[in-house]
Protein backbone atom coordinates (compact mmCIF):
# COMPACT_ATOMS: atom_id res chain seq x y z
CA UNK A 1 0.00 0.00 0.00
CA UNK A 2 1.46 3.30 -1.29
CA UNK A 3 2.02 5.79 1.94
CA UNK A 4 -0.55 8.43 0.68
CA UNK A 5 -3.27 5.50 0.59
CA UNK A 6 -2.44 4.94 4.23
CA UNK A 7 -2.96 8.86 5.06
CA UNK A 8 -6.76 8.84 3.18
CA UNK A 9 -7.63 5.38 4.47
CA UNK A 10 -11.25 5.49 6.07
CA UNK A 11 -11.25 9.50 5.53
CA UNK A 12 -15.04 10.33 4.21
CA UNK A 13 -15.27 11.26 0.77
CA UNK A 14 -16.74 14.08 -1.38
CA UNK A 15 -17.23 15.57 -4.49
CA UNK A 16 -16.83 18.80 -5.84
CA UNK A 17 -16.90 20.68 -9.05
CA UNK A 18 -13.69 22.41 -8.85
CA UNK A 19 -10.69 21.42 -6.85
CA UNK A 20 -7.97 24.11 -5.86
CA UNK A 21 -4.47 22.24 -5.82
CA UNK A 22 -3.81 24.84 -2.49
CA UNK A 23 -5.42 27.18 0.05
CA UNK A 24 -8.86 26.49 1.18
CA UNK A 25 -11.78 25.12 -0.58
CA UNK A 26 -15.74 25.45 0.56
CA UNK A 27 -17.87 22.55 0.71
CA UNK A 28 -21.18 23.68 0.56
CA UNK A 29 -24.82 22.42 -1.38
CA UNK A 30 -25.75 18.48 -0.60
CA UNK A 31 -22.15 17.42 -0.25
CA UNK A 32 -21.88 19.91 2.59
CA UNK A 33 -24.84 19.44 3.83
CA UNK A 34 -24.26 15.70 4.13
CA UNK A 35 -20.55 16.35 5.78
CA UNK A 36 -21.93 18.45 8.40
CA UNK A 37 -25.18 17.34 9.33
CA UNK A 38 -24.88 13.46 8.65
CA UNK A 39 -21.17 12.98 9.06
CA UNK A 40 -20.64 15.35 11.79
CA UNK A 41 -17.62 16.43 10.94
CA UNK A 42 -15.73 18.72 13.15
CA UNK A 43 -12.50 21.36 12.94
CA UNK A 44 -9.70 19.72 12.82
CA UNK A 45 -11.12 16.41 10.96
CA UNK A 46 -9.90 15.09 7.64
CA UNK A 47 -11.55 14.38 4.40
CA UNK A 48 -10.79 13.57 1.43
CA UNK A 49 -12.22 15.56 -1.94
CA UNK A 50 -12.17 14.72 -5.24
CA UNK A 51 -13.85 16.10 -8.80
CA UNK A 52 -14.45 12.96 -10.75
CA UNK A 53 -12.06 13.69 -13.01
CA UNK A 54 -8.98 12.59 -11.40
CA UNK A 55 -8.23 15.30 -9.15
CA UNK A 56 -7.86 14.25 -5.71
CA UNK A 57 -6.89 16.37 -1.91
CA UNK A 58 -6.78 15.14 1.30
CA UNK A 59 -7.90 18.46 3.36
CA UNK A 60 -8.35 18.93 7.17
CA UNK A 61 -11.92 21.03 8.15
CA UNK A 62 -11.02 24.33 9.55
CA UNK A 63 -14.38 26.25 9.96
CA UNK A 64 -18.22 25.09 9.99
CA UNK A 65 -21.28 26.65 8.62
CA UNK A 66 -24.77 25.44 8.41
CA UNK A 67 -24.92 22.67 6.25
CA UNK A 68 -21.75 24.06 4.86
CA UNK A 69 -17.78 23.93 5.71
CA UNK A 70 -14.16 24.80 4.88
CA UNK A 71 -11.30 22.72 5.23
CA UNK A 72 -7.41 23.82 3.74
CA UNK A 73 -6.11 21.70 1.04
CA UNK A 74 -3.30 19.44 3.03
CA UNK A 75 -1.98 17.66 -0.09
CA UNK A 76 -3.19 17.57 -3.60
CA UNK A 77 -2.60 15.42 -6.15
CA UNK A 78 -3.62 13.79 -9.83
CA UNK A 79 -4.53 9.81 -10.67
CA UNK A 80 -4.49 9.35 -14.69
CA UNK A 81 -7.10 7.56 -15.90
CA UNK A 82 -6.56 3.49 -17.01
CA UNK A 83 -4.81 3.05 -20.44
CA UNK A 84 -7.84 0.98 -21.32
CA UNK A 85 -11.00 1.87 -20.59
CA UNK A 86 -14.41 -0.15 -20.22
CA UNK A 87 -17.62 1.12 -21.28
CA UNK A 88 -20.49 -0.65 -19.85
CA UNK A 89 -23.85 -0.45 -22.75
CA UNK A 90 -26.60 -1.99 -20.70
CA UNK A 91 -29.81 -2.52 -21.73
CA UNK A 92 -32.62 -0.97 -19.61
CA UNK A 93 -33.85 -3.67 -16.97
CA UNK A 94 -37.21 -2.84 -15.36
CA UNK A 95 -37.40 -1.86 -11.26
CA UNK A 96 -34.38 -1.08 -9.63
CA UNK A 97 -32.21 -3.77 -11.47
CA UNK A 98 -31.15 -1.02 -13.67
CA UNK A 99 -29.93 1.20 -10.78
CA UNK A 100 -28.47 -1.98 -8.95
CA UNK A 101 -26.50 -2.91 -12.53
CA UNK A 102 -24.61 0.46 -12.40
CA UNK A 103 -23.94 0.41 -8.77
CA UNK A 104 -22.18 -2.82 -9.23
CA UNK A 105 -20.10 -1.72 -12.42
CA UNK A 106 -19.48 1.44 -11.16
CA UNK A 107 -18.03 -0.52 -7.99
CA UNK A 108 -16.26 -2.85 -10.39
CA UNK A 109 -14.52 0.18 -12.25
CA UNK A 110 -16.60 1.01 -15.20
CA UNK A 111 -15.35 4.35 -17.58
CA UNK A 112 -18.93 5.31 -18.94
CA UNK A 113 -22.43 3.67 -19.01
CA UNK A 114 -24.63 3.41 -22.31
CA UNK A 115 -28.23 2.77 -21.70
CA UNK A 116 -29.42 1.11 -24.11
CA UNK A 117 -32.70 0.59 -25.42
CA UNK A 118 -32.75 -3.22 -26.97
CA UNK A 119 -36.15 -4.29 -28.44
CA UNK A 120 -37.17 -7.32 -25.79
CA UNK A 121 -36.16 -4.47 -22.30
CA UNK A 122 -39.87 -4.15 -20.26
CA UNK A 123 -39.00 -1.12 -19.01
CA UNK A 124 -39.13 1.80 -21.74
CA UNK A 125 -37.46 5.07 -21.41
CA UNK A 126 -39.07 7.67 -23.87
CA UNK A 127 -38.44 11.01 -24.83
CA UNK A 128 -39.08 13.21 -22.32
CA UNK A 129 -39.73 13.61 -18.36
CA UNK A 130 -40.20 9.60 -17.60
CA UNK A 131 -36.83 8.90 -19.77
CA UNK A 132 -35.32 11.69 -18.30
CA UNK A 133 -36.16 10.61 -14.78
CA UNK A 134 -34.36 7.46 -15.11
CA UNK A 135 -31.46 8.58 -16.41
CA UNK A 136 -30.90 10.92 -13.50
CA UNK A 137 -31.71 8.10 -11.54
CA UNK A 138 -28.89 5.50 -13.03
CA UNK A 139 -26.50 8.90 -12.42
CA UNK A 140 -26.97 8.88 -9.11
CA UNK A 141 -26.51 5.86 -8.32
CA UNK A 142 -22.96 5.83 -10.34
CA UNK A 143 -22.40 9.45 -8.36
CA UNK A 144 -22.83 7.48 -5.10
CA UNK A 145 -21.27 4.55 -5.92
CA UNK A 146 -18.06 6.05 -6.90
CA UNK A 147 -18.17 7.43 -3.51
CA UNK A 148 -18.58 4.26 -1.97
CA UNK A 149 -15.75 2.53 -3.95
CA UNK A 150 -13.56 6.12 -2.97
CA UNK A 151 -12.89 6.36 -7.07
CA UNK A 152 -10.91 9.29 -8.76
CA UNK A 153 -12.94 9.09 -11.75
CA UNK A 154 -16.40 9.04 -11.83
CA UNK A 155 -18.49 7.07 -14.86
CA UNK A 156 -19.80 9.49 -17.45
CA UNK A 157 -23.67 8.12 -17.74
CA UNK A 158 -24.52 9.33 -21.46
CA UNK A 159 -27.65 9.91 -23.21
CA UNK A 160 -29.68 5.94 -24.33
CA UNK A 161 -29.06 4.71 -27.41
CA UNK A 162 -31.16 2.50 -29.86
CA UNK A 163 -30.08 -0.28 -31.76
CA UNK A 164 -28.26 1.69 -35.20
CA UNK A 165 -26.12 3.96 -32.24
CA UNK A 166 -25.08 1.40 -30.13
CA UNK A 167 -23.95 -0.01 -33.44
CA UNK A 168 -21.92 2.76 -34.85
CA UNK A 169 -20.68 3.17 -30.98
CA UNK A 170 -19.24 -0.92 -31.72
CA UNK A 171 -17.64 -0.13 -34.85
CA UNK A 172 -15.65 2.98 -33.20
CA UNK A 173 -14.39 1.08 -30.06
CA UNK A 174 -11.38 -0.56 -30.02
CA UNK A 175 -13.13 -3.97 -29.01
CA UNK A 176 -17.13 -4.58 -28.63
CA UNK A 177 -18.06 -7.84 -26.42
CA UNK A 178 -21.69 -9.01 -26.73
CA UNK A 179 -22.31 -11.24 -23.58
CA UNK A 180 -24.60 -13.96 -25.04
CA UNK A 181 -25.47 -17.28 -23.71
CA UNK A 182 -24.32 -19.73 -26.71
CA UNK A 183 -21.86 -17.55 -27.77
CA UNK A 184 -18.97 -20.26 -28.79
CA UNK A 185 -15.84 -17.87 -27.68
CA UNK A 186 -15.52 -17.86 -23.71
CA UNK A 187 -14.50 -14.16 -22.45
CA UNK A 188 -11.11 -15.04 -21.84
CA UNK A 189 -10.17 -16.34 -25.21
CA UNK A 190 -10.51 -13.07 -26.71
CA UNK A 191 -6.79 -11.24 -26.99
CA UNK A 192 -7.55 -7.83 -25.44
CA UNK A 193 -5.82 -4.43 -26.24
CA UNK A 194 -3.56 -3.13 -23.90
CA UNK A 195 -5.30 0.47 -24.16
CA UNK A 196 -8.40 2.31 -25.58
CA UNK A 197 -11.85 1.68 -25.59
CA UNK A 198 -13.28 -1.98 -24.87
CA UNK A 199 -17.23 -1.68 -25.26
CA UNK A 200 -19.45 -4.21 -23.45
CA UNK A 201 -22.66 -5.34 -24.21
CA UNK A 202 -25.19 -6.70 -22.00
CA UNK A 203 -28.47 -7.23 -23.07
CA UNK A 204 -32.02 -7.49 -21.53
CA UNK A 205 -33.60 -10.08 -19.70
CA UNK A 206 -35.28 -11.40 -22.42
CA UNK A 207 -32.20 -11.83 -24.63
CA UNK A 208 -30.86 -10.04 -27.37
CA UNK A 209 -32.88 -10.65 -30.70
CA UNK A 210 -31.21 -12.29 -33.65
CA UNK A 211 -31.40 -8.55 -35.60
CA UNK A 212 -29.63 -7.65 -32.63
CA UNK A 213 -26.92 -9.51 -32.79
CA UNK A 214 -26.75 -9.18 -36.55
CA UNK A 215 -26.22 -5.92 -36.40
CA UNK A 216 -23.48 -5.55 -33.64
CA UNK A 217 -21.40 -8.42 -35.17
CA UNK A 218 -21.60 -6.27 -38.50
CA UNK A 219 -20.04 -3.30 -36.99
CA UNK A 220 -17.67 -5.65 -35.34
CA UNK A 221 -18.51 -7.20 -32.20
CA UNK A 222 -17.55 -10.25 -30.28
CA UNK A 223 -20.48 -12.52 -28.68
CA UNK A 224 -18.87 -14.31 -26.03
CA UNK A 225 -19.74 -16.42 -23.06
CA UNK A 226 -19.31 -16.06 -19.65
CA UNK A 227 -19.56 -19.84 -18.07
CA UNK A 228 -21.99 -22.40 -18.62
CA UNK A 229 -24.47 -20.48 -16.43
CA UNK A 230 -26.73 -17.49 -17.28
CA UNK A 231 -26.47 -14.25 -15.43
CA UNK A 232 -28.90 -11.38 -14.65
CA UNK A 233 -29.00 -8.51 -16.96
CA UNK A 234 -28.25 -6.62 -13.83
CA UNK A 235 -25.29 -8.75 -12.35
CA UNK A 236 -23.97 -9.70 -16.19
CA UNK A 237 -22.14 -6.31 -16.65
CA UNK A 238 -19.92 -6.54 -13.28
CA UNK A 239 -19.28 -10.11 -13.89
CA UNK A 240 -17.63 -9.60 -17.47
CA UNK A 241 -15.87 -6.05 -15.45
CA UNK A 242 -14.24 -8.28 -13.18
CA UNK A 243 -12.83 -10.77 -15.54
CA UNK A 244 -11.70 -7.96 -17.58
CA UNK A 245 -9.87 -6.34 -14.29
CA UNK A 246 -7.86 -9.74 -13.99
CA UNK A 247 -6.73 -10.32 -17.60
CA UNK A 248 -5.69 -6.94 -18.36
CA UNK A 249 -3.95 -4.69 -15.90
CA UNK A 250 -6.56 -2.49 -14.78
CA UNK A 251 -6.54 -4.16 -11.03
Amino acid sequence: MRDRDRRTAGLPVFLVDGLPEAGEVDLTGEEGRHASTVRRLRAGEELLLGDGAGGRARCRVTSLGRGELRAEVLEHWFEPAPALRVTLAQALVKGDRGELAVELATEAGVDAVVPWRAERCVAKWEDGPRGAKGLTRWRSSARSAAKQARRAWLPAVEEPLGLSGLAARVASADLALVLHEVADQPLPAVPLPASGEVLLVVGPEGGITDRELAALTEGGAVPVRMGRTVLRASTAGVVALGALGALTGRW
